[in-house]
């Protein structure tokens, strides 16, 4: 009888430590977070506080800027079209030109900050604006693991400079904020094609 109980003893023990034994981790495979796209419905931007209208989504919220650490922005045509469900902004500034800042000099500024981007690009690609007489300017599309993917501006020339730039809350991956990337660069696309001046 001992010898008996002395095996289903053993048994039991060694039951006991195989099933204590942890399984072999399997790492999951590479995913992204699932993202739900809004219906593409848009409003129009005319606020007091700048001299033109465009049509920007419906999905989004203008924001202007008030300044930081009681700065106020150069100019009180400064503001972001945030877009919550994605994390991004679109930032735009408008100078008037002359008072300091000529038509050159703000383009200049305009290339120069595309081209702080060349660091990380792999390639920029421009594409010239040219709406009608009022209405030139420049789009860039930046490829590659830059901060901006897109940047753009609009002048009539004479008085008026506008600048725009989309940036995401998020370290730049190329591969997971495509699809997000090319959504909103549609909306861009048609805030360029409805821009007007006042």
């Amino acid at each position: 009888m001992t010898l008996l109980f002395r095996f289903v003893f053993l048994l039991s023990i060694a039951g006991l430590a195989i099933a204590c034994e942890q399984p072999t981790p399997i790492p999951r495979p590479r995913a992204y977070p699932r993202v739900i796209y809004p219906q593409k419905a848009f409003q129009v931007f005319d606020k007091n506080y700048c001299a033109f209208t465009f049509q920007y989504p419906t999905y989004s919220v203008v924001q202007q800027d008030t300044g930081q650490n009681g700065v106020k922005p150069e100019n009180p045509c400064w503001f972001d079209v945030y877009y919550p469900d994605f994390e991004c902004r679109i930032y735009c500034t408008y100078s008037k030109v002359g008072a300091g800042k000529s038509l050159d000099k703000l383009k200049a500024d305009a290339f120069e900050l595309v081209d702080w981007h060349n660091k990380k690009a792999n390639y920029i690609a421009e594409e010239r604006i040219n709406r009608a007489p009022d209405l030139q300017g420049m789009v860039f599309s930046i490829e590659g693991p830059a901060a901006t993917p897109f940047q753009f501006f609009i002048t009539d020339e004479k008085q008026h400079f506008f600048r725009a730039s989309l940036y995401f809350k998020t370290k730049i991956n190329t591969d997971s904020l495509a699809p997000v990337y090319d959504f909103v660069k549609k909306d861009l696309r048609k805030m360029i094609e409805t821009f007007e001046w006042n």
